[in-house]
């Protein structure tokens, strides 16, 4: 087994968390934070094979604790090698489950070629407001598998449901891996008795399954909390996949949130796309969208908190919030973790008409700064195209752009900067794998958002080329 230990250590961060969702103009770009990490002993597998994503959550009503997806009360998770991989022997399936019937809610691709997995859990969530399993398996996408590929899905949830005692509707698939690919279905199936066996409501349980749902990642993703909703303790963990193919409407991302908040499904499958546009729709790494991006949000009810039945209730914004917090944690370590990336790079857009807007220009100017980045060139010009083109009318000359600290637009002006200083805060970023920070503003407007993407290297090509498991 393995053992906790919290200790607390300053650090000079980048603004990897911000102080909220959004970064004020005047800000440093990078500040001290006091940080409570928390350490586990040895005895987790799971470390051994990749390790994890720095996640610090912004300062706020709640606190980091261990656990991830089983944090929440109710919820047990596992991980464990099944032969699917087409290499190496890393965990690559995933299960994680509900004591109780959780109200259940989900955030799927646009791409019209779905995977089967995607077709299955629409389906599943249409008939069903609650589940209990999530089975997850890496290597293959099950996409573009035709009724063969559907039927796959079908016989594996049928045989899951019948282990875990449940109706079949209450299982649900998410796959990820090479596109064009079955899944390696006896294998699975082969593996689905071990997998129930090795479920716990441990940390460990939560850290294999976030490592076994990785395909090119280098950092495994997963985070808790925990905050005062209502007039009880509420816990939201999450675990999340992804390093490529990311781009706004999710990516090839595959995540799973579970809360013991206790919540009505039409408020639930609310605020988990609220939370899902915030996030996981505002990361870019390059400009695919793929055919199994899905996340799955459960809420097991069981903290005894006091049921959220309305959205404009105080409660379900306090709900929002710690959603938004723990996703945005998940997506912005994927945009990190991006294939062959040397930075994150995090846009803030304030003075918009309303938050859709900012977040469409923040969107636009992460797509355009990939490669940019990379080569160290603080393009202002190319920033100012990038929000001008996001599809968003604002007047030109209310455009203000910083780099970090640095000034290079104002009043819709160029503005005259140290160009070696410019380059070398975004080399610096580069060697400490760091957060590259762009901040705009386009006008008098309350509306702001936030985009997270990186930068694109020589590396990326080479991974992709590789990519077979």
């Amino acid at each position: 087994m393995y053992q906790l230990a919290a200790h607390y250590i300053s650090i000079d961060l980048p603004t990897l968390s911000g102080p909220k969702i959004w970064t004020p103009f005047g800000s440093s770009s990078r500040r001290e934070i006091k940080v409570r990490v928390v350490s586990m002993a040895a005895g987790n597998e799971a470390s051994s094979y990749i390790p994890k994503a720095p996640i610090v959550l912004p300062e706020g009503p709640w606190k980091q604790i261990p656990g991830g997806v089983t944090a929440a009360e109710g919820f047990k998770a596992a991980g464990m090698y099944g032969g699917l991989r087409a290499k190496g022997e890393k965990p690559d399936l995933a299960l994680v489950t509900c004591d109780e019937e959780a109200i259940s809610a989900g955030a799927f691709t646009t791409n019209v070629v779905a995977a089967a997995p995607v077709l299955y859990c629409k389906k599943a969530l249409d008939v069903s407001k609650t589940a209990r399993a999530v089975l997850i398996n890496a290597g293959q996408a099950n996409a573009a598998t035709g009724a063969a590929g559907y039927q796959d899905v079908i016989e594996c949830a049928n045989a899951l449901a019948e282990l875990l005692q449940m109706r079949p509707e209450e299982v649900l698939i998410e796959s990820t891996g090479v596109i064009g690919r079955r899944i390696k279905k006896e294998a699975l199936l082969n593996s689905l008795p071990k997998l129930v066996n090795l479920l716990s409501s441990s940390t460990e349980g939560a850290d294999s399954a976030a490592v076994a749902i990785t395909t090119t990642d280098l950092v495994s993703k997963s985070v808790a909390l925990e905050s005062k909703v209502g007039g009880g303790r509420v816990r939201v963990g999450g675990m999340a996949k992804g390093s490529g193919m990311i781009h706004p409407n999710m990516a090839t991302l595959l995540g799973v949130i579970t809360t013991d908040a206790l919540v009505a499904s039409d408020v639930w499958r609310k605020m988990v796309q609220t939370a899902v546009n915030r996030s996981f729709n505002q990361i870019t790494v390059y400009g695919d969208t793929s055919t199994n991006d899905t996340v799955i949000a459960l809420a097991s009810g069981l903290s005894g908190s006091t049921r959220i039945a309305s959205i404009n209730s105080y409660e379900a914004m306090q709900l929002q919030e710690c959603l938004d917090v723990v996703m945005q944690g998940l997506a912005k370590s994927v945009a990190w973790d991006g294939e062959g990336a040397t930075c994150l790079i995090e846009v803030t857009v304030t003075g918009a008409d309303s938050e859709a807007d900012a977040a469409k220009i923040a969107r636009s100017v992460a797509s355009s700064s990939l490669a940019a980045v990379y080569g160290r060139d603080p393009n202002w010009g190319r920033i100012a195209c990038a929000a001008g083109y996001a599809g968003i009318s604002f007047h030109q000359n209310k455009l203000r752009v910083l780099l970090g600290d640095i000034l290079l637009m104002d009043a819709g002006e160029p503005q005259p900067f140290d160009g070696v200083a410019a380059s070398n805060y975004l080399k610096k970023a580069g060697e400490t794998h760091g957060t590259v920070g762009i901040r705009i503003s386009v006008g008098d407007g309350s509306g702001s958002g936030q985009a997270w993407g990186c930068d694109l290297s020589y590396d990326y090509v080479k991974i992709n080329a590789e990519y077979t498991s």
